[in-house]
C-alpha cells in the first residue's frame, strides 16, 4: 500500500500545532497536520475535503462504500441507507469536532476550520488542516500572533468553539442529510454529542477526564441552539461504591438495527443497570 503524504508547506510552529501533536501521542489513530495558507489540501490516495462532504452527492457516496463494507464484514448483514450514513458521519464528526475542542480543551485556542481548509484520510485518521484563524484570550502568549482573534473573557471564548463547530459542522450536515432520514434537531444533537463524547474520551486518555467534564457541563448547558441538549453528564454507583460517570445521549447512533442486544452504554435505551455492568467492566 502507497501511504499518501502531505505536501510541503505545513505549519509546525501553528498555535494549535501542539495540541494536535499531543492528541496523536495519546491517540496516535488520529493524526492532524497543520498546512500553511497557501499550500493546498492533499488529495488522491483515499483523501476527501470536507468542502466535498457537505456538497452531498457522489463524494457522500464514495465516503460511505467503506462503511457499507465495514458493516456487512464485521456484521454479516446489510445496512439500512441511513445507518450507513450514521456511522460515516459519526466516523467523520467525532475526530472533526476534535480539531476544535482540544486546542481549547489544552491551550484555550480555538480554530476556525470552514471546510474548505479541513481534507480527511480516514483510513489513516488523517487530517490536513490550514488554519487561518483561531480565538485566544488577552493574555495568551499568542494573542499577539497575526491570525489571533483576542476575545475578552472565557464565555466568550466557549462561544467562539460553538461557533467554530457550528461553521464546519452545519455544511457537513447537510451534505449528509439526505441519506440520515433524520430532521434538522436530530442532526444537530448528532453534533452536540460527538462534541461531548469526543473530548470526554481523549481527555480520560490525557488524565484530565474530570476537567474535562466539568468543561463541557459549561460549554453546553442546554439551549445552546442549533445544538441540541446539554453535556448532561450524571454520576452511577458502582458494586462497590465506586463513581461511574455518564450521560445520555441527545440522539441514536443506530447500532441497535444491528444489534438489538447490545446497545450502547450512553443510549437511553440503555437502563442504569445494564450501565453500571457495562461500565464496572470496562474499568
Amino acid at each position: 500500500m502507497t501511504v499518501p503524504t502531505v505536501p510541503v508547506g505545513t505549519a509546525p510552529a501553528s498555535p494549535v500545532a501542539s495540541a494536535y501533536a499531543r492528541l496523536a501521542e495519546v491517540f496516535p489513530g488520529l493524526r492532524t497536520d497543520v498546512l500553511d495558507a497557501t499550500t493546498p489540501l492533499p488529495s488522491g490516495s483515499g483523501w476527501v475535503h470536507a468542502g466535498g462532504l457537505a456538497s452531498g452527492g457522489a463524494v457522500v457516496d464514495t465516503f460511505l462504500e467503506w462503511d457499507e463494507a465495514q458493516i456487512l464484514r464485521d456484521y454479516q448483514q446489510q445496512a439500512r441507507p441511513d445507518v450507513v450514513a450514521s456511522f460515516g458521519l459519526h466516523r467523520y464528526a467525532w475526530p472533526a469536532c476534535l480539531l476544535v475542542t482540544l486546542p481549547w480543551f489544552l491551550h484555550r485556542r480555538v480554530p476556525l476550520l470552514p471546510v474548505e481548509d479541513v481534507a480527511f484520510q480516514r483510513a489513516l485518521g488523517h487530517f490536513a488542516v490550514r488554519v487561518r484563524a483561531f480565538s485566544c484570550l488577552p493574555d495568551d502568549p499568542a494573542a499577539s500572533h497575526p491570525d489571533a482573534r483576542v476575545v475578552p473573557d472565557e464565555a466568550a471564548l466557549r462561544a467562539e468553539v460553538l461557533a467554530s463547530v457550528a461553521a464546519h459542522m452545519g455544511p457537513v450536515l447537510e451534505g449528509f442529510g439526505p441519506r440520515m432520514r433524520r430532521g434538522k434537531r436530530a442532526l444537530w444533537g448528532m453534533a452536540t454529542d460527538e462534541i461531548v463524547e469526543g473530548l470526554w474520551y481523549v481527555a480520560h486518555l490525557l488524565g484530565e477526564e474530570t476537567r474535562a467534564m466539568t468543561e463541557l457541563e459549561r460549554l453546553l448547558p442546554g439551549a445552546t441552539k442549533p445544538y441540541v441538549g446539554a453535556a448532561g453528564f450524571r454520576e452511577l454507583t458502582g458494586p462497590n461504591g465506586e463513581s461511574l460517570p455518564t450521560r445520555d445521549r441527545a440522539s441514536c447512533c443506530l447500532f441497535y438495527t444491528l444489534r438489538p442486544e447490545d446497545t450502547c452504554v450512553t443510549c437511553p435505551r440503555t437502563c442504569d443497570s445494564d450501565r453500571v455492568k457495562k461500565l464496572s467492566a470496562a474499568a
